[in-house]
């Protein structure tokens, strides 16, 4: 991969979780340079962002969170598109400082040209009692 993170022959699944881990690691502008102009990052109250400075500045339920990447499942689409879902669980710890793990996730990634053009994020922190009901996210 290009230092710019651009490289189109580069496997979808290598760019996603070296993304992902870049973005767990708050390397922000090296995980930044993975992503399109435009981006649309979508998250399950509903939340919507296009750059990463605003996704975590974004009030969370949580201390830190981490993702178990269990499984990759790729496919490429009419127009070239390529579509790669995460599959895994969470880890991490609650703003009080008790542990939480196995917490099911699920992202949707759109790749175009080597860049990630959409983020769709699903997991269960609501139902395991970590995450924000949707009304109070927007408040």
């Amino acid at each position: 991969m290009t230092s710019t993170g651009t490289d189109p022959t580069v496997d979808p699944t290598v760019v996603v979780d070296t993304y992902l881990q870049l973005c767990e690691d708050r390397e922000l502008d090296a995980a930044s340079r993975f992503l399109a102009p435009g981006v649309r990052m979508q998250f399950p109250t509903g939340v919507e962002h296009a750059a990463l400075a605003d996704m975590v500045a974004t009030p969370k339920p949580y201390a830190w969170v981490r993702k178990h990447r269990d499984r990759f499942l790729t496919g490429e689409q009419e127009g070239g598109d390529v579509h790669v879902v995460s599959l895994g669980r969470l880890y991490g710890e609650r703003l009080d400082g008790t542990p939480f793990d196995d917490v099911r996730y699920v992202d949707v990634f759109v790749l175009r040209d080597g860049l990630i053009t959409e983020q769709i994020v699903w997991n269960d922190l609501c139902e395991a009692g970590i995450g924000l009901e949707p009304s109070s996210a927007r408040a």
